[in-house]
């Protein structure tokens, strides 16, 4: 999946996220709170899901309520950077995850046509997370993998941009580093600065 990510480029300035909006789950809060740029819009909600952006109302814009669809026809923004993935983990059909994420797609490319679109990678969890029977087997790498293979197929169709924030943030085995966790599954303020500065050195001119 290497030969569609986006190649490492020079550090941009902060100014470049500015007029950019994530969208993601509770991981991308961490970005927000530690990842070290301000002034840019992020669109999250703990628990988000391909499926539930399009009918969860949780970003206020305009001051209404509206779902990630309704708030893209709403806005203008130049760059839009999605991570979503986690919460899928446990869905039986990988096939409905690319689908939704391909509604998602579509919808920013209609209404954001001349936006640059940043389709982020899964980060994987911890070993110690995906051997704990806790979750009953949904937080596998197993898991991170297939919906990651459909994920990349999905950029290479839709002609969006692939960023493979997780080699940064990944062991030879494809698991999380333990250092980069507390809970298995979110990053710590260090590696949400760690995964900032992956974007600012990974973008398309």
């Amino acid at each position: 999946g290497a030969d569609i990510a986006v190649p490492a480029s020079g550090a941009v300035e902060d100014g470049y996220f500015a007029d950019a909006v994530f969208v993601g789950n509770s991981r991308t809060q961490g970005l927000q709170m530690y990842g070290g740029v301000t002034g840019t819009t992020f669109w999250t909600k703990v628990g988000l899901t391909v499926s539930s952006a399009a009918t969860d109302r949780f970003v206020v814009l305009n001051n209404q309520w509206l779902t990630v669809s309704e708030a893209l026809a709403q806005a203008s923004y130049n760059k839009v950077y999605i991570m979503l993935g986690m919460n899928e983990l446990g869905w039986v059909y990988e096939s409905v995850y690319k689908d939704d994420y391909g509604k998602l797609i579509d919808v920013i490319q209609s209404t954001h046509p001349d936006a640059t679109i940043y389709i982020q990678s899964i980060i994987p969890v911890s070993h110690w997370k995906e051997t704990s029977d806790s979750d009953n087997g949904t937080y596998t790498n197993a898991n991170v993998i297939r919906l990651q293979t459909v994920l990349v197929e999905l950029c290479k169709e839709k002609g969006v941009n692939y960023v493979n924030v997780a080699e940064v943030m990944q062991d030879t085995d494809g698991c999380l580093f333990p250092e980069a966790t507390q809970d298995g599954t979110h990053l710590t303020a260090e590696y949400c600065r760690i995964w900032m500065d992956y974007l600012r050195t990974h973008t398309v001119q």
